[in-house]
């Protein structure tokens, strides 16, 4: 297995190669065991300013990313543009231009412009870490879930891995179907022909707007937020008929004939896309997904930092 990831930057998962999805599950491997210590901390990253930019709102993203890099023994610094100068018209290049300029190593950032990572690596010298930019891409989050997996079932390789929602306005569709198809995975997309993307049997998936038969079809199934804040217009007529047609509860997890695992890459809308009790359910592994992110993303900033 390769010591050193190929990239210098995480943008994206398409970017990645699966000997670099490889090195990143197995280094976060060690870090979960790291967490899981009394003494979680470990010096890694003694030397290192890392700066969290966020241009959207989030509260698990920011709260992981932040707490990895200080699991890692870094220097961190929060920046929000919700109070900053960007309100004011400073643009994004002169933002982190003024942050840099402050010797930070690397740059975490999430940003409603999808590409706006991809652009900031052609412009300054600090690592870029993607959290989330626009509809794009959301690699962290796709690496946890397939760490999540292996955890669970052994290997990602030769499951069946089903993508229920929202795919239109999701960057973790995306970079899952990334993630999952250069592990070996059979990926499937479910949801209301309106929400999933003319384009996207190009990719390889399959597609399908029946929520029975993709649970019966799949081991894991990855179940999406209706992303209303993206939604510019009425993509289905309520989230009551949404959650009628494409909700899932615990019976209907029940009446399968083998038992599947029931991920969620939060915030979830309990009643909409998924009932209490399916959440809460012996089928889900949602929060060790959000312990599973921390590792993930210590192991990401680490790999990073040794380029």
């Amino acid at each position: 297995m390769a010591q050193s990831l190929s990239v210098r930057h995480l943008v994206g998962i398409k970017d990645l190669t699966e000997s670099d999805i490889q090195l990143i599950l197995e280094t976060a491997s060690q870090f979960k065991e790291v967490i899981n210590r009394p003494i979680k901390k470990v010096p890694s990253l003694r030397d290192v300013t890392i700066a969290n930019v966020f241009f959207e709102n989030s509260t698990r993203t920011r709260l992981s990313f932040e707490l990895a890099e200080k699991r890692l023994s870094a220097d961190v610094v929060n920046f929000s543009a919700s109070g900053s100068s960007v309100k004011k018209g400073e643009t994004l290049l002169d933002t982190v231009n003024n942050i840099l300029a402050m010797k930070v190593d690397m740059v975490v950032m999430r940003h409603s412009s999808p590409g706006a990572p991809h652009y900031l690596t052609k412009h300054i010298k600090a690592n870029v870490v993607n959290a989330g930019d626009g509809t794009h891409e959301h690699p962290t989050q796709a690496l946890l879930d397939s760490f999540s997996i292996r955890e669970k079932l052994g290997d990602v390789a030769g499951k069946r891995i089903a993508i229920i929602g929202d795919i239109t306005h999701s960057r973790v569709a995306l970079s899952n179907i990334f993630c999952l198809q250069k592990q070996g995975a059979d990926v499937m997309v479910c949801g209301p022909k309106t929400l999933i993307p003319k384009y996207i049997e190009a990719l390889g998936v399959k597609v399908g707007h029946d929520v029975r038969a993709a649970l019966a079809w799949c081991d894991v199934a990855n179940v999406l937020r209706i992303q209303l804040e993206r939604q510019q217009i009425k993509y289905f007529p309520s989230l009551r008929e949404y959650s009628l047609y494409f909700g899932i509860s615990k019976q209907m997890l029940d009446e399968l004939d083998r038992p599947i695992v029931l991920m969620h890459p939060g915030p979830i809308n309990r009643g909409v896309e998924l009932t209490s009790d399916a959440a809460d359910s012996s089928h889900s592994i949602i929060l060790d997904q959000v312990e599973n992110g921390v590792a993930v993303r210590m192991a990401v900033l680490y790999l990073l930092a040794q380029l």
